[in-house]
């Protein structure tokens, strides 16, 4: 039987200080490029200034990491070098509305750093957005409906315009806001288009390849109805896996994982709260050369037991980095 969602599409890593992050993600062997963050006049006649978030990707074939940060007034000295703005362009009528949802992402990701720098994105690949939003809305889970965003593509794709079609489902916590629910934001993106993927660049230093797992940490007693909402997110079951219960995507998983036994899972971890995304894992071509470069840039790596390799939430501002063999076999 097929699947409405496919595989991870990408997951965001919220941090307080972007040009720490982008060295942090370097030094990690990522390709990052200088953030993008939108632009406006404080002032009739004054040059833009950045405001309300700035991004950037580590991109791969069909997934990628996000980096974000929230930009307040008077933080365009904290932007990195090269940072791209872009300025605010819309009909007079709907301007107001456009500052105000990036007004929304900006306040969002305040409270997601109040919680804790670290993950708090986690976003699903779907070749049929719109089945998943019918699904959804059968089982009875709440989201905003499908949206639809358009930036420019990369230079050398085929198409100038990049299309993104996504919905974001909503918590039924009191403290969840719109598009969020306990541990983040979680949604579905429909699958990445695979020119304008390509034309991004993919080859980073670490050998990585691809995002193959994301780890949620739960309170041990909320792991059943933990596990319920995912299945019900993703129209698939769990296994169980020791302690934890393991979705199986294509070719990546998603492990949750009890408070209990994090320890077990990633040796020396604890979660910043509960329910937290306390990890993702990279595939790379030879682990070896990767965990070679980790440790000539000074970070400590340590091996799990299942053969990973990891670099703590402690060196990597709030989340654990896993590496994983591309000779070891993954979900299918």
């Amino acid at each position: 039987m097929g699947h409405d969602i496919a595989r991870l599409h990408h997951v965001g890593h919220i941090v307080e200080d972007m040009t720490q992050a982008i060295s942090l993600y370097e030094r990690l062997g990522f390709v990052v490029p200088p953030p993008s963050c939108p632009a406006m006049p404080r002032r009739e006649g004054a040059a833009p200034e950045p405001f309300g978030a700035a991004n950037t990707h580590a991109d791969f074939a069909n997934s990628f990491l996000e980096l974000a940060t929230r930009v307040e007034t008077g933080d365009a000295e904290r932007l990195p070098a090269g940072t791209h703005l872009v300025p605010l362009e819309a009909p007079a009528e709907t301007l107001p509305v456009l500052v105000e949802r990036i007004g929304e992402t900006s306040a969002n990701l305040g409270r997601c750093l109040d919680r804790f720098q670290g993950l708090h994105i986690l976003m699903f690949s779907s070749p049929a957005v719109d089945e998943v939003a019918a699904r959804l809305t059968a089982a009875g889970v709440q989201h905003g409906g499908v949206n639809t965003v358009r930036r420019a593509a990369p230079r050398d794709a085929k198409m100038p315009v990049e299309t993104v079609r996504y919905l974001e489902i909503d918590g039924d916590e009191p403290s969840a806001g719109p598009g969020s629910v306990a541990e983040g934001r979680v949604g579905v993106v429909a699958d990445l288009d695979p020119d304008t993927q390509g034309a991004r660049r993919l080859d980073h230093p670490n050998g990585a390849i691809e995002l193959v797992g994301a780890i949620l940490c739960v309170a041990d007693l909320d792991m059943p109805a933990v596990r319920q909402r995912y299945e019900a997110y993703l129209g698939r079951s769990a296994r169980q896996e020791g302690a934890a219960q393991v979705f199986d995507l294509y070719g990546a998983t998603l492990t949750l994982v009890p408070d209990s036994d994090l320890a077990t899972l990633l040796p020396g971890e604890r979660p910043r709260a509960l329910p937290a995304l306390v990890g993702y894992t990279v595939l790379v071509r030879d682990l070896a050369v990767t965990c070679d470069l980790l440790r000539r840039n000074g970070l400590p790596v340590r091996e799990i037991p299942s053969g990973d390799m990891f670099v703590s939430a402690d060196a990597a501002l709030g989340t654990a980095v896993v590496f994983r063999s591309a000779t070891r076999p993954t979900a299918d």
